[in-house]
Parts: structure tokens; C-alpha cells; sequence
């Protein structure tokens, strides 16, 4: 592992191998966090074309069974997207970046208490704004809305100037613009993943336990930061980032860790 202000040699001697990361869990102790897209799953052009791999959930079920259920998903993508993609299972999750809870996948969806729908204004506001700008996706989540600009992504500094206009001259104020892999998110500062793993911490089975979360992108350094808070480990993927004390080069490596972990208790 290294400092934070990793060299760009220091940065590569951090990577981590599936089989090098595997003792870092301790199944007894360790509550883990995981993001989606970027982490678990590749990237996509959409966030509807992503791939769910033959095994994954398979995997993710029997982590979760040996971590005696303190394993949740922490996204930037509704639990009820989740749910979808990694059916019939349904996990420990938080959506739209800590702005929706579910603690037992048997309890409906909580809200945040400082969460709240973005208005119709807004949303309206947004899309006239940015008619003027091709290829991108306006991705609505109620709490919060991604612009993904992927397939022109030579309009990432215009988009954004074009972003902060609006929500200097909107009456719902006090948003914050958070980058994405070719994404822009708008969302308000008064819910965030890291508020989320803290609500997770102080409940069962996560109670008592070390953190662990892994995850990819700005969105994720939250979590990053409140599992360093608590004694806990973050990672990231495909660089070092903010807060993380590893990373992991690849989904593909995170997904041959999680399994390797979840097949490790098979003779147990």
C-alpha cells in the first residue's frame, strides 16, 4: 500500500491482485461495502446497457453468506435498478448515492431524512439548458440527475460551464456538481455515500464491524473518507484515489477477489 500522495511508480506498486487482496477481509470482523458501475460491473455507453457476468450473483450471495449478511451495495443507481440487475437476489443496498437505505433486503426502501426530489422546475430548467448539447443521456433519479456525456465527450468543459449557470440562476440552490466516468452529477451535499456506510455501521449486521468499501469514481470518496473515519480500508479502481489505500486495476479483479472470497468458505 502507499500514502496518499502517491508518486506515479508508488501508484502502480499499489495495485492489487485478487489473490493479494484476499487476506484483507477477515469474515468475522469485516462489513463490505461495494459500488456498482466501475466496480462490480464495466462500465457501459448507458447505464441500461451494462452487463451482469454468469456468476456474479452467485458470488455475491455467498459473500454475503459468509460475511454473516454485512455486505451491502452503495450506488449511484436506485435500489430498485439493483434489484433488476442482480436478480432474484436482493442485497443490503443504498441508491442514489445515500439518498435511499434498505437495511434488510426484506424491509421496503427508506428515504434519507435530508433527501428530497428534485422539483419539476428544476428538471425542466435542466433540460432546456442542455438541449443545445448532443450526445448526452439526462439520467433522472428523483434525488439526483446524471448527465452522462460519453459519446461526445469533447463537451466536457462547455457542459459543465453550462451546469454551474444553471444552478447559480435557479431558485433551488445549493446543489453540487460531482464528476463521473463521462458523467456530470447533480445532487445536493446533504446526502452522500458516506452517510450511507455510517447509517449501515450503526445498524445489524454491520454494528461492531471493520469497513471495507470499494469503489471508482469522486462519488465514492465520501465512503472512502467514512470508513478511514472508523478504522475501516477503502480501494478504488482503475487509479488511486482520495482516501483509498489501494486500488484494484479493473472490475474484472475486484469480481476475481469477491470470489475468490465467497469460495473460500466452502470448506469451512
Amino acid at each position: 500500500m502507499t500514502s496518499l500522495a502517491a508518486t506515479p511508480d508508488m501508484e502502480r506498486d499499489s495495485s492489487l491482485g485478487a489473490g493479494e487482496a484476499l487476506p484483507m477481509v477477515d469474515r468475522q470482523i469485516a462489513a463490505v461495502f461495494l459500488d456498482v458501475d466501475g466496480t462490480l460491473l464495466d462500465l457501459a455507453s448507458s447505464p441500461d446497457t451494462v452487463f451482469v457476468p454468469d456468476g456474479l450473483v452467485g458470488v455475491l450471495s455467498r459473500a454475503t453468506r459468509r460475511l454473516s449478511g454485512a455486505l451491502a451495495l452503495v450506488s449511484g443507481r436506485t435500489i430498485d435498478d439493483m434489484d433488476l440487475l442482480f436478480a432474484p437476489l436482493r442485497l443490503r443496498a443504498s441508491g442514489v448515492h445515500g439518498a435511499q437505505i434498505r437495511i434488510h433486503p426484506t424491509q421496503p426502501i427508506q428515504i434519507a431524512p435530508a433527501a428530497s426530489e428534485l422539483p419539476l422546475s428544476f428538471r425542466t430548467a435542466l433540460n432546456v439548458a442542455l438541449s443545445r448539447f448532443q450526445g448526452i443521456l439526462i439520467e433522472n433519479k428523483g434525488f439526483s440527475v446524471a448527465i452522462h456525456y460519453r459519446l461526445n465527450p469533447e463537451i466536457a468543459a462547455n457542459l459543465r460551464g453550462a451546469l454551474r449557470d444553471l444552478i447559480a440562476a435557479e431558485p433551488w440552490r445549493g446543489l453540487e456538481i460531482e464528476d463521473a466516468h463521462f458523467a456530470f452529477e447533480l445532487k445536493p451535499p446533504s446526502f452522500d455515500k458516506g452517510k450511507a456506510i455510517a447509517h449501515f455501521l450503526a445498524c445489524a449486521p454491520f454494528r461492531g464491524r471493520t469497513p471495507i468499501f470499494i469503489g471508482d469514481d469522486t462519488t465514492d470518496e465520501s465512503g472512502f473518507a467514512a470508513v478511514a473515519a472508523r478504522g475501516g480500508r477503502a480501494y478504488s479502481v482503475g487509479r488511486l484515489r482520495t482516501g483509498a489505500l489501494g486500488f484494484f486495476e479493473t472490475p474484472q479483479t475486484v469480481r476475481d477477489w469477491l470470489a475468490a472470497f465467497a469460495d473460500a468458505g466452502e470448506d469451512e
